[in-house]
């Protein structure tokens, strides 16, 4: 029945290496034999995961410089060898139901499962206080893909015991193995916090005064950071505190880690007080506000605070605390990563708030923006796209603001776009165009002088039905402007390229939305009319109108004054 208990004969008490393998032997069948037990089945995994810790800990000392000989290691291995050869005895008492009684058999167990323990902790304070030092590097084998869970739950135990009972070479080297198979397989991470102790020993890390570990340990929450379900975990360990701790005094690569980490924990704006609370929201802008500041540390810091502002009491500390001119400054960073966050962040910031969408306009928002879209400077389409945005979110709900970006010479940077941007900045540059002419006359204005609308007539022939619709809506909104109305028809190609589109159309209504509201508005120029009636199209709005189009039958109407009504080639009929 069940596993044949092994040699446990008493060697010489000199032999301390043949104790240590003995004592390794008899707990790797002691293991095996715990899963066979049917009674006390809490208490026996409470027990195996003890073991387990233990004989992680016994295998690692095995690549440790020790004597043998040292009284402090030789008699916690004999008293190992006893309390293991004890335990084995009552697991095979509880395999074949052979104890004389319950209550007694509890006790038992809960003794040597204290013992376990205890040889656990003295064999930690042995590493801790140098008994027992790396010899060499330690190569801890890690199962192959596809491995069992049962594989990959001890795999993880293994370096949790290293990373508590060993020095700092081991604790280092099992930080770097635990990283690795948790970037490589997420199965990892739910194995690894099925593991009691595992996330509070790398919350205990954090702490650590040792550069390594700690980034190390970071690293690791980072990742584990990534999954929702698990968050409530770190958080619940305490992560946030040390974190932070990391942020203000810990090393370069700690600092990227840490704010990486606090990103994806503050998605859930549950955990935005917490943060502020342990003075996160300071040590974040003092990141950003660093003379060297480096794109792989202030993007995430950025994307933490960026994450905070939903909450109003900390966005008005940031705020108060020059939030906004200090990314104004990073939007005038010559690296191009930064500016793109710094413009989103005050895009964040300033959504939905008048106040400080006008606080970033009066410490010179705009002018960082346009500099960023300006076609002399060397930016990216992607830089200039992000800059745009911000402009149409920041800028076009105030007269004040507008202005402003016209006289930054914003129309002539809007038309070069408009005119030899790519597909994706181009159609950007018109929508802003689009909300541009919507904000107030002047700037339809303006547009009209700066040479939009013939421009915007190229575009009703585009391919795509958006880039029609949104420049067929602009120019529509234009030349409702008298001064653009005059403008516009001194160009006859203007007028024929209208009509042209419009017979294009050929029975299908995409474009004649627009197309004919537009005609209407410049039959109020006697010349339009003429052009009109006089034009070979007269005939294809006239077909319109008696299909029921209703613009067509207000054109037709319009030309059908007594001045006109004789040109007509047809007779309309109300």
């Amino acid at each position: 029945m069940g596993e044949e208990n092994p040699d446990r004969s008493s060697p010489e008490p000199s032999d301390g290496t043949y104790n240590l393998r003995r004592v390794v032997e008899i707990i790797s069948s002691l293991i095996s034999l715990t899963h066979s037990t049917k009674v006390f089945a809490a208490k026996w995994q409470s027990i195996r995961s003890k073991l387990e810790e233990l004989n992680s800990g016994l295998m690692a000392m095995e690549n440790c410089e020790y004597s043998s000989e040292n009284p402090e290691i030789s008699g916690l291995v004999s008293a190992m060898l006893v309390t293991v050869n004890d335990c084995y005895d009552h697991a095979r008492r509880c395999v074949d139901l052979s104890y004389s009684g319950k209550l007694l058999m509890q006790s038992d167990l809960n003794v040597i499962l204290t013992k376990i323990g205890r040889h656990v902790k003295t064999l930690s304070d042995m590493y801790t206080a140098g008994i027992l030092t790396q010899g060499y590097a330690l190569v801890v084998s890690k199962p192959g893909l596809g491995a069992c869970k049962e594989d990959m739950r001890f795999y993880v135990r293994d370096l949790l015991t290293r990373m508590k009972v060993g020095d700092s070479g081991m604790k280092r080297q099992a930080l770097l193995n635990l990283y690795e198979v948790v970037v490589e397989d997420e199965k990892y991470v739910k194995v690894m916090l099925d593991v009691d102790d595992v996330v509070s020993v790398l919350v205990s890390f954090l702490h650590s005064s040792e550069t390594e570990i700690q980034e190390g340990s970071a690293k690791v929450v980072s990742v584990i950071a990534g999954f929702d379900s698990y968050k409530v975990v770190l958080v619940g360990a305490g992560v946030i505190a040390p974190l932070i701790r990391v942020l203000e005094c810990g090393s370069e690569r700690g600092k990227q880690s840490a704010a990486r980490c606090l990103m994806k924990l503050t998605q859930n704006s549950d955990n935005a007080w917490s943060v502020s609370a342990h003075g996160g929201v300071t040590a974040l802008l003092k990141i950003c506000s660093g003379v060297d500041c480096k794109v792989e540390l202030v993007g995430p810091a950025c994307g933490v605070l960026r994450n905070l502002v939903g909450v109003e009491e900390i966005k008005r500390f940031m705020v108060e605390e020059g939030a906004i001119l200090m990314f104004i400054r990073l939007a005038r960073s010559k690296d191009e990563a930064l500016q793109m966050m710094s413009i989103e962040f005050l895009q964040s910031i300033a959504f939905g708030d008048e106040l400080i969408r006008e606080t970033v306009i009066r410490e010179g928002g705009i002018r960082a923006l346009v500099r960023v879209v300006d076609p002399k400077w060397s930016h990216s389409s992607k830089t200039r796209e992000v800059a745009l945005r911000a402009i149409e979110n920041l800028c076009f709900s105030s007269t004040i603001a507008v202005n402003i970006l016209m006289n930054y010479g914003f129309l002539d940077q809007l038309m070069y776009f408009i005119r030899n941007g790519d597909v994706s900045i181009q159609e950007l540059a018109l929508k802003v165009a689009f909300r541009l002419c919507g904000t107030s006359e002047e700037a339809k204005k303006a547009m009209g002088d700066a040479g939009f609308m013939p421009e915007l007539v190229k575009l009703l022939n585009a391919k795509s039905f958006e880039v029609r619709e949104m420049a067929g809506e602009a120019l529509s909104s234009m030349v409702l402007v008298s001064r653009n109305r005059k403008r516009f028809v001194q160009d006859d190609r203007n007028i024929g390229m209208l009509l042209q589109l419009l017979d294009s159309e050929d029975g299908n209504s995409g474009n004649r939305r627009f197309l004919l509201p537009i005609l209407m508005s410049l039959t109020s120029c006697s010349s339009v009319k003429r052009k009109i009636v006089n034009s070979g199209y007269l005939k294809n709005i006239e077909k319109l109108a008696q299909t029921e189009v209703p613009d067509a039958k207000k054109l037709v109407r319009k030309l059908s004054t007594n001045r006109f009504r004789s040109m007509l080639s047809g007779i309309w009929h109300s």
